[in-house]
């Protein structure tokens, strides 16, 4: 994140201090509000505060937004709002470790020169035209991003826009902008293309099986349909392209110069590198791990033997291509998010949330698609990921939970796509653009081309997931104790759950914190030991009617600990 750095620097004292004036009113009035008004409790009011701050921080202070999210966190363990434990389970070091191990990796791709092995064939296509080389140059970085991550595939593809339009003497823009927006829709593709993708992965208990069944698909059709709409937009820039084309080729000129890259070793790391955390899942089933554990250690499995083989590059790689400005930014994120959960207002907003878009997947798909993808049109889409998990973690327990993650998932990547500011790469590819073109791209300018591109990418994977939705697999979820306690809204549709019930003259009672429902048995009569148990079913119900729950399974706890 390099070429944002120092977005803050030309502030005056000024306006730094009306900024942060703001900034605070606005935090403290969210509390103090949310307190006051009885919907939130103070830990409650504390956390929403700073969460508010630490977005507010990263919209008017990018360069300072790791002090605030450090301020922020002292503010939240000095109040009792989260404690160290809390910290540590909700920092997500599974997730920072595995951007580590892929960011070491992009380094020795990058020293192995398999990104200029990639450019090298765009350049050397065989009746090369506009359309044909902005189509395979914009597909390219798509995939690429979806492989390692969209910042990467930018710098590089740019690189190869910069160099051609140079020769053809055209103005890039419209290139950089079709590559930077299709980039974006295909970060979406996998866990790699972007950080928010591995932190849903964990988060949801997803694999890479899961994200190329039911993600790579729908971004695939997005992917095309972005770029074709970026092409008509761009049309006129494509026959110029064209005509400038013809014109060098009849002097004789070729495109670009094409040299011959040793890139068989880079080829085989990423292609080990994908291979490793495609299997992760049958990886994990066959040595017994827990869920998503061979996914999480892949890329230091094979940065570690990067740094083995290439030892002479290894400080170079840990110390200069992984950005640790971003990833502790990341880690203290997803710490202050956990505080959400921690204090119980993803409970709240689950409730809010409901109460405005129902409870059924017709209307909360697109609710959270569409409020993710804006929020991530302005402010960093990490955050609004990690500020909307812990309500679709409270959501699932009573309804399917995986089309609800791939909602969020699509909107915050591309959401980006609205703003000229909606994601790093459109940020990285733009700064390239005025280093080396000298041409600024105002906010409109870009609006009207992003926005358009996002709702049609949007659109589609709405469609998407309502068609694919009643063939996604429903997962058991465990009911908290807290789920069901006197006043809870829940509302059950059919949906599998885990929970620890207690047998009581031979029915079954779930137990929450302050109460116990009694259990009805659709498949006949049950008779059921003494003592604690754990059970699996499928709920249905709600508060008012009661709750009845179809029994699959009753195990003792230790048997559903091994299960």
């Amino acid at each position: 994140m390099s070429e944002e750095e120092g977005a803050g620097d030309n502030l005056t004292v000024k306006s730094m201090a009306i900024r942060f004036a703001i900034m605070l009113v606005a935090s403290i009035g969210v509390g103090m509000t949310g307190h006051y008004s009885g919907a939130l409790d103070f830990k409650q009011a504390t956390s929403c505060g700073v969460f508010l701050a630490i977005i507010m921080g990263t919209l008017f202070f990018w360069n300072f937004r790791l002090a605030i999210a450090f301020l922020g966190l002292s503010v939240l363990i000095f109040t009792n709002s989260l404690n160290i434990a809390r910290f540590v389970t909700s920092s997500s070091l599974e997730v920072i470790l595995f951007l580590v191990g892929m960011m070491i990796i992009v380094g020795a791709l990058r020293d192995l020169g398999f990104f200029t092995w990639v450019v090298q064939l765009i350049v050397s296509m065989p009746n090369i035209s506009g359309r044909k080389f902005i189509a395979c140059t914009a597909a390219a970085s798509a995939l690429l991003a979806c492989a390692v991550d969209e910042v990467t595939s930018i710098i590089f593809i740019s690189t190869l826009i910069f160099q051609v339009c140079d020769r053809l003497k055209l103005n890039p823009l419209p290139y950089v902008m079709i590559c930077v927006l299709s980039t974006n829709v295909g970060s979406a593709g996998t866990m790699m293309g972007n950080p928010v993708g591995i932190f849903i992965g964990t988060k949801a208990g997803l694999t890479f099986g899961d994200f190329m069944t039911w993600v790579f698909p729908l971004m695939i059709v997005a992917l095309a349909a972005t770029i074709a709409f970026t092409m008509f937009h761009f049309r006129r820039d494509l026959h110029l392209f064209d005509r400038h084309l013809q014109e060098r080729l009849a002097k004789n000129l070729s495109l670009a110069p094409v040299v011959e890259v040793p890139y068989l070793q880079g080829v085989i790391l990423l292609v080990a590198t994908i291979g490793v955390i495609a299997s992760h899942h049958q990886l994990e089933r066959l040595f017994g791990l827990e869920k998503n554990s061979i996914l999480l250690i892949a890329p230091l499995i094979c940065s570690g033997l990067v740094m083995i083989i290439r030892h002479n590059r290894a400080r170079h790689y840990v110390e200069k291509e992984v950005d640790w400005w971003t990833l502790l930014f990341f880690m203290l994120l997803f710490a202050v998010a956990g505080t959400v959960q921690f204090t119980g207002v993803d409970k709240v907003m689950a409730d809010f949330f409901t109460g405005v878009a129902g409870t059924g997947h017709a209307t909360l798909v697109p609710f959270i698609l569409s409020v993710s993808a804006i929020g991530s049109a302005f402010v960093d889409n990490v955050i609004f990921v990690a500020a909307f998990s812990p309500v679709i973690e409270q959501l699932s327990q009573t309804l399917k939970d995986i089309p609800l993650w791939w909602a969020l998932l699509f909107g915050a990547c591309f959401g980006g796509n609205i703003t000229m500011i909606g994601s790093t790469a459109n940020i990285v590819a733009l700064g390239m653009l005025e280093r080396k073109s000298h041409i600024h791209v105002n906010f409109f300018q870009w609006l009207k081309v992003g926005f358009l591109s996002a709702l049609l990418a949007t659109a589609i994977a709405w469609g998407g997931l309502m068609l694919l939705t009643p063939l996604m697999p429903d997962r058991y979820t465990p009911l908290s104790p807290a789920a069901l306690d006197a006043g809870s809204t829940l509302k059950f549709n059919n949906k599998k759950i885990t929970a620890t019930g207690r047998a009581d003259n031979g029915r079954l009672r779930l137990e929450s914190e302050h109460q116990a429902f009694d259990l009805v048995i659709d498949a006949g009569t049950l008779t059921v030991p003494p003592g604690v148990r754990a059970f699996r079913g499928v709920m249905n119900g709600d508060p008012d009617s009661g709750y009845r729950l179809t029994v699959d399974s009753i195990m003792t706890r230790e048997e559903a600990k091994a299960n």
